[in-house]
């Protein structure tokens, strides 16, 4: 790895507030002075070259601030058609004097729980993003779900994003549920100005027992936007924990998601749709990690790419020793509509058990001729038939939204982009 940033660049971001995170800060901040930005032929960053994009961002680093709200600005930033509750981020950093007060919830800032293991989940010395944020993100968001509590509406964290030229957001959340907890989280960014954005963004979730999370996330910003988020999640005994991730649109965007499978009669489930054109860059690179028996994990991602775009997908599954009667599914299909158009797959297993039953794969190509000839001769156009075989395809992630009206707005985003309504 090389050493692009120094401990005196490091170090001339603003200072953490809180109380008890200097072991913390101090440890992730010379993790990151020792491993640098990932290098060009890191292994982990071969097909995303973030270390060069990210120039702008590392010659005069600065923590970005909050900027100044009002209601109608959060009001009207909510995606169409949203019932729940909102937790505001200006910049990254919380305002709780524009979010909900939320039943069954306790938030506070991360700097008010000197005894929160922040790093404990998402480590520093497996990601430098993740060494970077921890070393210097100015306050986060601690949520604790009690024991036995049932969200019944789904929690918006809305981040509102307006940055100078060269700051870094840097948000960070932590989330812990209670035993026998079900709560629904939803992300959704707006980028208010036009100026190059950059989110170093890492969530932690340590599950209960007998809890039912689910993780929503919609990425559609502008062109000079670029995103790194890491999300690690530790599932416990008889729980699950639901991903879905859909990218529509920025520069670059690197989604780093973990399950650490921890309990047995366990379930982790992860899916993804990115679909981009023009010169956007998407790399999904995903990991589980079966450390018990008995216990499952389904994933399914899916690209379409048109113009210039790229897509990376990396998914790594991982079946301990110890973790028999293990059920783990992985699958990556894309559609390039362009002969520019790029898609790098690479599914993987690493199975140390022998009494499993496990799979991968990945399939590239382009529309089906015949099916789209179909379409046409039952007086459907040529590009509202295509619309139709693309939303087909792209359907079967967007019927993993629990939440309907998410689903339906995303649905409406992928019908917009792919013409398929009629």
């Amino acid at each position: 790895m090389s050493t692009l940033i120094k401990q005196d660049t490091i170090g001339g971001l603003i200072d953490h507030p809180g109380i008890g995170f200097e072991l913390s800060r101090n440890s992730a901040k010379e993790i990151f002075n020792q491993q640098g930005m990932p290098a060009l032929k890191a292994e982990e960053y071969k097909f995303t070259s973030i270390t060069k994009k990210l120039d702008s961002f590392i010659t005069n680093p600065s923590q970005a601030t909050a900027f100044e709200l009002n209601a109608d600005l959060v009001k009207s930033s909510i995606f169409e058609g949203f019932e729940g509750d909102v937790l505001v981020f200006s910049n990254g950093i919380y305002q709780p004097a524009f979010s909900d007060e939320i039943k069954d919830l306790s938030i506070s800032l991360l700097s008010e729980k000197a005894d929160c293991p922040i790093g404990s989940i998402a480590k520093p010395e497996k990601d430098a993003f993740c060494a970077l944020n921890q070393s210097s993100f100015q306050d986060g968001v601690f949520i604790s779900i009690p024991k036995k509590a049932k969200l019944e509406r789904p929690v918006l964290f809305l981040f509102l994003n307006a940055v100078s030229e060269g700051q870094v957001i840097q948000p960070r959340i932590w989330i812990e549920s209670g035993d026998f907890a079900e709560a629904t989280f939803i992300e959704q960014t707006v980028q208010l100005n036009e100026s190059p954005t950059f989110v170093n963004k890492v969530v932690e979730v340590k599950g209960g027992i007998n809890t039912h999370l689910h993780h929503y996330r919609l990425q559609n910003e502008g062109k000079n936007y670029i995103e790194v988020s890491n999300i690690e999640t530790d599932i416990q005994k008889d729980s699950t924990f639901n991903s879905v991730v859909i990218s529509l649109s920025g520069d670059m965007i690197r989604n780093n998601l973990t399950l650490n499978i921890l309990g047995s009669n366990s379930e982790g489930n992860m899916y993804g749709l990115y679909l981009i054109n023009g010169k956007t860059h998407v790399d999904n690179h995903t990991n589980v990690d079966h450390t018990v028996a008995h216990s499952e994990s389904n994933e399914l991602y899916k690209g379409i790419m048109a113009d210039h775009s790229r897509g990376v997908f990396n998914g790594k599954i991982f079946v301990r020793q110890d973790a028999q009667k293990t059920n783990a599914f992985q699958q990556n299909n894309n559609i390039l509509l362009s002969e520019d158009a790029v898609v790098n797959t690479k599914p993987q297993l690493e199975i140390w058990a022998d009494d499993v039953k496990c799979s991968h794969g990945c399939t590239t190509g382009q529309l089906d001729e015949e099916a789209l000839f179909y379409l046409q001769a039952r007086g459907i156009g040529k590009l509202q038939a295509k619309g139709l075989l693309l939303y087909a395809f792209a359907g079967e992630v967007l019927e993993h939204i629990s939440d309907g009206p998410l689903r339906i707005y995303c649905t409406k985003l992928v019908e917009d982009r792919l013409g398929s309504k009629f």
